[in-house]
């Protein structure tokens, strides 16, 4: 049997908080003290190491990082609640506040979006600006949304079954496909696709289909910045335009479907040190405020 090969990975820790219980983090303290600390929010049904594996090193050359599982997602803190995004939101402000690394920049992705805009929200002293990334406001706007989130029922059924894991098989090594830089890490990959708890990713999938920003988006005002991926059929360009444009975000596109942070991963890392210069930049000196126009990456 060959020997099972991992990306780089930032250190692993259980951070214990009083009231919630011990959450799984990584943690890259980076050599120059005033580098930004960078949060992590991965995406529904994912974990911080499958979302961002590919951009870990990359970002930890500028930057010192702090990347959170979800509860309920990867090796997240398993609860008898409910799942719901302001728990997660609550949840990585408590660990911000327990490892005492004041203000943070965070990089939420597709669900790590609505995390950190709630983070922003409830715990504004926290949080210094906001990189969001294939993700909007709301997630329930369309018909043909509404009618994909009254299936989870089903899909709670799907992700517990044997068939369900022959497909990640076939999905996964026809995402990547033969000599993609990322194919050597496929049994990793499928592997971390299975700690999740597919309960949980059933009550996550009904948090994101009644979350609603547009009443209080406004009320944020953060140095901010998009990651747009033009040819997602999971999360509308045009729903990430809308986010981008009601936060007054520096906007990048990059012509990627939903899983671009592993289909693409070198563009997806470059983009995201990007955006997060330009939020840093903006929180610094306010007068770098405002859109710079849209870079799209072949």
């Amino acid at each position: 049997m060959s020997e099972l090969v991992l990306p780089w990975m930032p250190p692993g820790r259980l951070v214990r908080v009083e009231g919630r219980g011990e959450l799984f983090v990584r943690q890259h303290r980076h050599a120059d003290p005033d580098a930004p600390v960078v949060l992590l929010l991965h995406g529904w049904t994912a974990s911080a190491d499958l979302q961002f594996f590919g951009a870990y090193s990359a970002l930890a050359e500028h930057c010192s990082l702090i990347a959170v599982d979800h509860r309920g997602h990867g090796r997240g803190l398993r609860s008898p609640r409910t799942f719901t995004l302001q728990d997660a939101a609550d949840d990585a402000a408590a660990v911000v506040r327990a490892l005492g690394v004041g203000t943070v920049v965070t990089v939420g992705y597709s669900m790590g979006g609505p995390v950190s805009l709630l983070l922003a929200h409830r715990h504004p002293e926290l949080v210094r600006g906001l990189v969001v990334q294939a993700t909007a406001m709301e997630w329930s706007g369309t018909r043909r949304e509404r009618a994909l989130w009254r299936v989870l029922p089903v899909a709670g059924s799907w992700l517990r079954s044997k068939g369900y894991r022959r497909y990640l098989n076939r999905a996964v090594g026809k995402l990547i496909g033969a000599g993609h830089p990322t194919e050597q890490y496929i049994p990793w990959l499928l592997s971390e696709m299975s700690r999740s708890d597919p309960f949980a990713m059933v009550d996550a999938g009904r948090a994101l289909a009644s979350y609603d920003a547009r009443p209080w988006i406004a009320e944020l005002r953060l140095p901010a910045a998009s990651l747009v991926t033009t040819k997602d059929r999971l999360v509308s360009a045009a729903k990430q335009r809308a986010l981008a444009s009601a936060l007054d975000a520096e906007v990048r596109e990059l012509p990627c479907d939903h899983l671009c942070s592993t289909s693409d991963p070198a563009v997806y890392a470059t983009t995201t040190v990007e955006l997060i210069e330009l939020v840093v930049r903006q929180a610094t000196d306010p007068s770098h405020r405002g859109r710079s126009g849209s870079l799209v990456a072949s």
